[in-house]
């Protein structure tokens, strides 16, 4: 009772709450979420991956974040948002070779970004690195402005060493099926406070900021193919909507790299 009672508090919706159901439903509904059967990390995703044609300009794309930078929800590099995303950039008129890496890791939040900007300095620098979280921000209750203060941290950190940064904010939690109203539009409400937080912290630190939840939620909530089996995680339908929407992002910043 008392995670729901924080969660209407939150999102300004207390009395809303009560008007749709109740915190009783409210508390059915996070126990049912809880026990949901949920997608699982498969750790060979986060292996490393060329992809493209030998002799063609190489790019370095890394990855951060939690699950979705990772890829659960599918079970294949190529369907990921970062294979998918590489592919694109493989077949593109600029035509690239991308080598492919992640150092997300499923259930992190912003606060664990500073030892995956760690992790992504060491070897080669990246040519640019994209950063995918805030998912378990919302579902966690995190303080989200200091869930952005992390956010910004590592976006300073990447950008001091020269590294190009493209942020997918927070995607909109209205549009998963694993969460039923009212549960479903009380988290959407606080993943849009977080995209916008996580937007200006960021765009604060020279980051490219792409809205994922502005640009590709309306998709998602229109077709449930977007979602795995579990209602939460991106199908590879959903990645792919995802890599399109980031595609621009990732080529604006590896060309202020390339002339930088």
């Amino acid at each position: 009772m008392g995670v729901v009672k924080r969660l209407a508090k939150l999102t300004g919706f207390t009395v809303a709450a009560g008007a749709v159901g109740g915190a009783a439903v409210l508390t059915a509904q996070a126990v049912a979420a809880r026990t949901r059967n949920y997608a699982k990390p498969d750790m060979r995703l986060a292996m490393r991956s060329s992809i493209g044609g030998t002799g063609k300009p190489p790019m370095r794309l890394v990855l951060l974040g939690d699950a979705t930078a990772l890829g659960v929800g599918v079970d294949r590099v190529a369907d990921t948002v970062g294979g998918q995303l590489a592919a694109l950039l493989a077949e593109g008129s600029a035509g690239r070779r991308v080598e492919l890496s992640s150092v997300a890791v499923a259930g992190s939040r912003s606060s664990d970004l500073a030892t995956q900007v760690a992790r992504a300095l060491v070897g080669p620098a990246p040519d640019v690195a994209l950063v995918l979280v805030g998912t378990n921000d919302v579902t966690h209750l995190t303080g989200i402005t200091e869930a952005a203060e992390h956010l910004g941290a590592a976006c300073r950190r990447l950008y001091d060493a020269n590294i190009p940064v493209v942020v997918g904010t927070c995607p909109d939690f209205g549009a998963l099926r694993a969460f039923a109203p009212p549960l479903r539009q009380l988290l959407g409400l606080r993943s849009r406070r977080v995209a916008r937080l996580q937007a200006a912290a960021a765009g604060a630190e020279g980051a490219v900021v792409v809205d994922l939840g502005a640009r590709t939620g309306p998709v998602f909530r229109a077709d449930e193919g977007t979602l795995c089996h579990d209602g939460f995680h991106p199908s590879a339908d959903g990645y792919r909507v995802w890599a399109h929407a980031l595609l621009p992002a990732i080529e604006e910043a590896a060309t202020v790299r390339r002339t930088a």
